[in-house]
């Protein structure tokens, strides 16, 4: 891997570990198992749509240990891969969609409708399989906070929505604005 990317890689998950940091000194609600609204898949996201899904992939997954590393919440030793760096390593896979993106150029089409459906398609991707780890995990590690009488995936689905929806909204919106940088700098 060239120095240049390890280098964008390192410097990602640095800005992902700050804008997590950053985002609990908002008066942003923080759920009580973990999770609350935050900008920390940014990064994740940029090296995915510059460099495709492979950095993509390691840079969340680096990122998921960072992120464990920092804010350990612990409930079963298979918990901590499928919380940590296989969920934020699949946000990575929004760089699938990196070959799909205009390349570099003077006509670059930065705001067609086409090119921002595709980045936020390949977003609510990235952040949907994500999702999924974090509802599989909600299924099997976090039952016993489930209320009485609710079904134990329904408990999942809503606690996990309440902060991903939020979150994959904010970083589409986000995303959109930074296209023309994103997309200007692709390798």
């Amino acid at each position: 891997m060239p120095l240049r990317q390890l280098t964008e890689i390192a410097l990602a998950i640095a800005l992902a570990a700050v804008l997590d940091i950053a985002s609990k000194s908002f008066p942003v609600p923080r759920l009580m198992q973990g999770g609350s609204v935050s900008l920390q898949m940014l990064p994740i996201f940029i090296v995915a749509f510059r460099h495709g899904w492979r950095l993509g992939v390691t840079a969340g997954a680096c990122y998921g240990v960072v992120n464990f590393l920092l804010d350990m919440y612990v409930v079963h030793p298979i918990q901590v891969p499928l919380d940590y760096p296989i969920a934020f390593g699949l946000v990575g896979f929004a760089g699938l969609g990196h070959p799909l993106m205009p390349q570099r150029g003077p006509e670059m089409p930065v705001f067609s409708l086409g090119v921002r459906l595709r980045l936020a398609f390949w977003v609510g991707l990235g952040e949907g399989l994500r999702f999924l780890a974090h509802f599989v995990s909600g299924i099997v590690f976090w039952s016993q906070n489930a209320p009485a009488g609710q079904p134990v995936w329904l408990y999942s689905l809503g606690y996990n929505a309440t902060y991903m929806i939020p979150e994959t909204i904010i970083d589409i919106l986000l995303l959109q604005l930074m296209l023309r940088r994103i997309l200007s700098y692709s390798s």
